[in-house]
């Protein structure tokens, strides 16, 4: 009788390199939980399919790194918000730039679309929050009320309301009808980096760096419960669709919560360390993380996860059991959302908004049109899910298959663990991943490493140590060479690695040296800073102390020529002395050396001479100083 085959929990999916520099932003496709979309720094917006390792469509116009990304319900638009506060809109289907939004005078640090109107919402670094209207391509509405960044952005089921988190500790929810803030939810110790309506009633879970989840009761706005002792900062929740728990994406772990009263369900091991967003499909939660330049998903098999109960595992205020649920779980506790048959009327303005924000001149939606391309990488995949107009028959489809779940590590995955693997994954970029059939995975538990009895020599011997400088000499020359292929093996996957990253590298090192040849020395390291790599800021920080050292060393050389080379000159073409002078022969001896030495500078002096800049300037000037020794 055949052993019935346990599957894992969690596993890791894909992990992809997304970006030719470093992933700034990243986001799910919610409805389909198929479509993953990536910002960079290289200022490009990339669309992937999950589970699929070539790039579908490169999106260009943004001129500085790409801070925020967001699809709309039908995931037909997609929104992006720059470092310089420019916002782009692109039509997936058509394939081109939709509108450009100006207004922002900070980085765009979140936002969302109306989930019915032709609405976007952005917060922006600058602490204010703008309704734009992506047909009429202008501002609708500014709302003010936070002292700091605003960090994410979420409008309501029914497109009423509008929460924003920010790093101030508060969570604010404003009426996009009546152009104004509603309420304002304190309690937070830390800034607040997540908010997220419940999908049917009237609840909003905020997630903070102070390690907290709070539910906030939207009818007497007040909060309902407190989940304290998270792992680390909160930077991503999901409500299940049913709304029977919340999803926490913790460090490499993923939490399930109920509020009334405050539980912990169930709690699953995924080592996805910072997970970036969530979406939930056929019953599987899918997870997105990203480092430099490398994006990983992960999934979470739900129907393995305890998501309502009367037993809680690890309780998160203290060992009660869970109150039984109530007789009809259908029966909302508070009112549910009344979602419109067509589109929200459009928010009152409740002040006239300049000209720049209202239009902007028509000719720059041509400009737009240069500036801005979508690079459709590849075309099969492009018009396998973009080009279909009927929703039914759109891919990746409503009622995808759900993504096979690999076994349980047994003997047969303890054997494949047992093979020899290259250290530089962990560490770098890996570049052109392969989808295997059954792709590498992380179990919902650590599983110990097999160790087996016997280990084969020609397969695990240590590279550049030899087992038989040990053992008795046995000549096996066939043995030699194929350890000899494993190590040449092992030396190519690491190259290509450490080409990729120093790519990456040099990429970012070009976008400081075009700041660089425009601006100061502030500008450069500014700009070093915002790219978040630090090899390129300690690159930089060597070339600003190097400048200092030749600025020093040509101002030292000045002093020296100012001061000394009339001396040197006049003693070396005065007429020898009568007599024997041992002092003057002395000084005479030291002049020779200060002239050979200087001669033997004034070459370098002399190449250097035609640099532009201040370095260029004073050295021409030492060059002007030194014409006296020809």
């Amino acid at each position: 009788m055949a052993t019935p085959v346990v599957t894992k929990t969690a596993w890791k999916l894909q992990e992809i390199v997304a970006h030719a520099s470093n992933v700034s932003s990243l986001v799910l496709g919610k409805a389909s939980g198929r479509l993953l979309a990536t910002g960079g720094d290289d200022c490009r917006v990339n669309l992937w399919s999950i589970n699929k390792p070539n790039c579908i469509m490169s999106l260009t116009g943004h001129t500085s790194p790409v801070e925020s990304v967001r699809l709309n319900t039908p995931e037909e638009l997609i929104v992006a918000g720059s470092q310089s506060g420019s916002i782009r809109v692109w039509d997936l289907e058509a394939a081109k730039i939709l509108r450009t939004l100006m207004g922002h005078k900070a980085n765009i640090c979140s936002l969302d679309f109306h989930p019915y109107g032709e609405f976007v919402a952005s917060g922006s670094q600058d602490t204010n929050i703008k309704l734009w209207d992506i047909r009429r391509k202008g501002c609708v509405f500014r709302y003010r009320g936070h002292s700091q960044a605003v960090r994410c952005l979420r409008f309501s089921p029914d497109g009423k309301w509008l929460a924003s988190a920010a790093d101030d500790h508060t969570v604010k929810l404003w009426d996009l009808t009546a152009g104004k803030m509603m309420s304002e939810f304190p309690g937070h110790t830390g800034p607040v980096n997540v908010v997220e309506f419940h999908p049917n009633e009237y609840l909003l879970a905020s997630g903070s760096s102070d390690r907290t989840i709070r539910f906030w009761d939207l009818e007497k706005f007040q909060v309902v419960s407190c989940i304290e002792g998270e792992p680390g900062p909160v930077r991503s929740v999901l409500f299940n669709p049913d709304g029977c728990c919340l999803y926490s994406g913790c460090q490499d772990s993923l939490r399930v919560y109920g509020w009334e009263p405050e539980r912990c369900f169930d709690v699953v091991l995924v080592n996805w360390g910072k997970v970036a967003d969530l979406a939930i499909c056929n019953d599987q939660l899918i997870g997105v993380a990203f480092s430099q330049s490398n994006v990983s998903s992960y999934v979470v098999d739900l129907t393995r996860v305890t998501r309502t109960g009367t037993v809680a595992r690890d309780p998160v205020q203290d060992h009660r059991p869970l109150a039984q649920p109530p007789p009809n779980p259908s029966a909302p506790l508070r009112r549910i959302y009344e979602r419109p048959s067509t589109t929200c009327s459009k928010p009152q303005r409740v002040k006239q908004n300049s000209e720049s924000e209202r239009r902007s001149p028509s000719s720059e939606d041509d400009r737009d049109e240069r500036e801005s391309r979508a690079e459709i990488q590849n075309a099969e995949d492009y018009n396998e899910i973009f080009q279909p107009k009927n929703s039914i028959s759109r891919t990746p489809p409503r009622r995808s298959e759900p993504f096979p779940a690999p076994p349980e590590d047994d003997a047969a995955t303890a054997k494949e663990a047992a093979k020899p693997s290259p250290a530089m994954d962990v560490q770098f970029p890996v570049p052109n991943l392969e989808v295997l059939p059954r792709p590498p995975v992380v179990a919902s538990t650590p599983a110990p490493k097999a160790e087996p009895a016997i280990i084969p020599a020609t397969r695990n011997e240590p590279i550049g140590l030899k087992a038989s400088d040990f053992l008795p000499a046995v000549k096996i020359p066939q043995q030699a060479e194929l350890v000899d292929e494993d190590a040449m093996s092992q030396i190519r996957k690491g190259h290509d690695t450490m080409c990729v990253v120093l790519t990456s590298r040099h990429k970012n090192l070009d976008t400081v040296r075009a700041v660089w040849t425009t601006g100061d020395i502030k500008t450069s390291v500014d700009s070093a800073v915002a790219i978040n790599d630090l090899s390129v800021v300690v690159d930089l920080l060597n070339i600003v102390n190097q400048k200092a050292y030749v600025q020093t060393g040509c101002t030292s050389l000045k002093l020296i020529l100012q001061r000394f080379l009339p001396l040197i000159t006049d003693m070396l073409a005065a007429p020898p002395s009568v007599g024997v002078d041992i002092s003057r022969e002395e000084r005479l001896h030291k002049c020779r050396l200060c002239y050979k030495q200087l001669k033997s500078i004034s070459g370098l002096v002399k190449s250097k001479s035609g640099l532009s800049g201040r370095h260029g300037s004073t050295f021409r000037e030492l060059h002007l100083l030194m014409a006296s020794l020809d």
